[in-house]
């Protein structure tokens, strides 16, 4: 397997990596987290086209493609730790190949730091979750996040009636987005361990405790292919370790440790590289890292990518004939995708 790096600009703070089809095309969304500065769309096939999402923007947390809708996204923008009140909020991106990208409010929701768009029997539903319900300075974590849902309406800047749907998550910074058949499942971390949301479209959303110590980030794969998926964590907040576990009848046993230095690892996606099951994962501090885990010949193996990068997260995009590594590296202070090669 062969990965080649491209860097695709120098970005300050470089933060949110997503990407959304366009014209049956993958593009490329990386932007900053720093407030006054870009976000930029990356296309072609070597993503040598450059479009501007905003320039004087910030605080870009994550980019999400609205579900059976063409060219449209929701996005966080403006959440900064160290800005209180908090000005985090939602807006609405559509692109139109003449005039490029409209950006308008849909919501704003203070300390809002995940989210994601559920389809659930052809109906779009907002879930977000706050990392706190307010804060006094940036470190101030003696309030607890929650996590709301609502109706996405059609026109998304008529805004969303959100409920709330489970409160008490003290550095509710984490989540992952699952499917159990075509049905998707939201994964949210936090101090209290792992919530399992579970949407519905005619009955009330269900959460479930499925771990109940520290956990920052979490993503789920059947890596080694034995038919139930394995969870992988950062533990805890902002940690400084990374665990493979397996279900069994007793509860999830950890059968897997990082085995380098780590300090802030911050980023996990569970997909497959050249169609092997893998763990792709990054480390803003350190050596930080970009790398890889797969199970081969019975035992889990660790590859490094990149080294000095740093990222803050990443994104997989599987293509017919290659697959890209999508990455913010905070650390690095750039825009990059590495291309993966049989």
């Amino acid at each position: 397997m062969k990965i080649t790096k491209k860097k695709l600009d120098d970005m300050y703070r470089s933060y949110c990596a997503s990407y959304i089809t366009i014209g049956g095309e993958t593009c490329a969304l990386i932007a900053s987290e720093e407030e006054g500065y870009p976000c930029y769309m990356y296309s072609g096939k070597d993503f040598e086209k450059r479009e501007t999402v905003w320039e004087k923007g910030g605080g870009c947390m994550s980019i999400i493609p609205i579900p059976n809708k063409n060219n449209e996204f929701l996005a966080i923008v403006d959440f900064y730790l160290k800005v209180s009140p908090s000005k985090s909020k939602v807006v609405w991106g559509k692109y139109d190949s003449e005039t490029g990208w409209e950006i308008k409010d849909v919501l704003y929701l203070p300390y809002l730091h995940r989210f994601d768009i559920y389809d659930v029997d052809g109906v779009n539903y907002f879930v977000g979750a706050t990392i706190a319900d307010d804060k006094d300075f940036k470190d101030d974590w003696s309030r607890s996040g929650s996590i709301y849902y609502g109706v996405l309406p059609e026109d998304p800047t008529e805004g969303v009636a959100l409920e709330l749907l489970g409160k008490g998550y003290f550095r509710n910074h984490g989540y992952y987005k699952d499917y159990e058949g075509t049905k998707p499942v939201g994964y949210f971390t936090s101090d209290q361990g792992i919530i399992k949301v579970t949407p519905f479209a005619e009955k009330a959303w269900e959460i479930e405790q499925i771990m109940d110590s520290p956990i920052g980030e979490i993503a789920l794969f059947d890596i080694d292919s034995d038919g139930e998926k394995e969870l992988i964590t950062i533990e805890p907040f902002h940690g400084d370790s990374i665990k493979i576990y397996k279900k069994t009848e007793s509860g999830y046993e950890s059968v897997y440790d990082y085995p380098h230095k780590i300090d802030f690892a911050h980023t996990l996606v569970g997909t497959t590289l050249r169609g092997v099951p893998s763990f792709v994962g990054g480390i803003r501090r350190e050596n930080c890292d970009l790398f890889y885990i797969q199970y081969v010949d019975g035992e889990y193996k660790t590859e490094i990518i990149d080294k000095g990068c740093g990222p803050s997260n990443i994104m997989v995009v599987n293509e017919a004939d290659r697959d890209i590594i999508i990455s913010a590296n905070h650390t690095g202070n750039e825009a990059a995708i590495y291309i993966v090669e049989d």
